[in-house]
C-alpha cells in the first residue's frame, strides 16, 4: 500500500500545480475570448501575423517561450524591470511566473476552441436580434454567448489540463524550486533523476495521466450536454 501513498513532497507538487493552473486559467479566459472574437469576426491588416503570434506556443519548443518570458519579465527585462520598480512585482523564479508560463502555453488551445465556436454561429440569428433593436453587447450576451458556450468550456478544460502539464517554459522561466515553482511535471522530472525516485515517479505519472484523461472526458461530456440543451445534436 505504501507504493500508492503520496508523500508530502508529491502532495505539495500537486497542490502547487492546481494553484498555478487555476491562476493561469483566470488570466487566459478573458483574453482568450477577446482574441478569438478578433480573429473570428474582424478583418484588418496584420491579422495573419496576429494569428501566428497567438498560436506560436503550439509550434515552437516550450523552452523558447520560457526564454522569451525570462528576458522579458526577468528583473533586468524591459517589462520585468518596470513591474519591479513600479509595483515591486517579480515574476521570474516564483509560482506567479509559473502561472504566466502555463497561461502562455495554454492560451492557443483556448483561443482555437472559442474561435471555432464563433465561426460556427449562424450570423442570421445575430442579425435577427439586431433588427429587433438589440444592442451589439446584448446580442453577444443573449445570442452569441450561449451558442459558443460549448467551445468556451472545451477551451477552458483543455487549457487547464495543458497548464497542469506545462514543463519546458516553466523550468526555463522560473526554474525547479521545491515548494515555490516545482509543479507536478517538474517534480516528476526530479524524481526520475533521483536513485530512489522510481515509485514516486510512477505515482505522479498515474496522477498526471488520470487528470489529463479526466479533463478530456469532461470536456467532451460537457460540450455534448450543452449542445443537446441548445438543440444542436452532435
Amino acid at each position: 500500500m505504501q507504493v500508492f501513498s503520496l508523500t508530502a513532497y508529491e502532495i505539495e507538487a500537486i497542490q502547487l500545480s492546481l494553484q498555478v493552473a487555476g491562476l493561469a486559467l483566470l488570466g487566459c479566459l478573458p483574453l482568450g475570448l477577446v482574441a478569438a472574437w478578433v480573429l473570428a469576426r474582424c478583418d484588418f491588416f496584420g491579422k495573419s501575423l496576429l494569428n501566428g503570434i497567438v498560436h506560436l506556443p503550439l509550434v515552437v519548443p516550450p523552452v523558447v517561450i520560457g526564454y522569451l518570458l525570462l528576458v522579458s519579465f526577468g528583473k533586468q527585462g524591459l517589462l520585468g524591470h518596470w513591474l519591479w520598480e513600479s509595483f515591486g512585482i517579480s515574476l521570474a523564479f516564483n509560482w506567479k511566473g509559473a502561472a504566466v508560463a502555463a497561461a502562455v502555453m495554454a492560451f492557443p488551445l483556448m483561443v482555437r476552441s472559442i474561435r471555432l465556436s464563433l465561426e460556427a454561429v449562424d450570423g442570421g440569428l445575430e442579425q435577427a436580434a439586431r433588427t429587433l433593436g438589440a444592442s451589439p453587447a446584448w446580442v453577444f450576451v443573449t445570442v452569441t454567448l450561449p451558442l459558443i458556450l460549448p467551445g468556451i468550456l472545451t477551451g477552458t478544460i483543455l487549457a487547464f489540463a495543458r497548464s497542469l502539464g506545462e514543463f519546458g517554459a516553466t523550468i526555463t522561466f522560473v526554474a525547479n524550486i521545491p515548494g515555490e515553482t516545482q509543479t507536478l511535471p517538474l517534480a516528476l522530472f526530479s524524481l526520475t533523476q533521483a536513485p530512489d525516485g522510481d515509485a514516486g515517479a510512477a505515482r505522479l505519472v498515474v496522477i498526471s495521466v488520470g487528470i489529463a484523461l479526466a479533463a478530456l472526458i469532461a470536456s467532451e461530456a460537457l460540450a455534448r450536454r450543452i449542445n443537446r440543451q441548445l438543440g444542436n445534436h452532435v
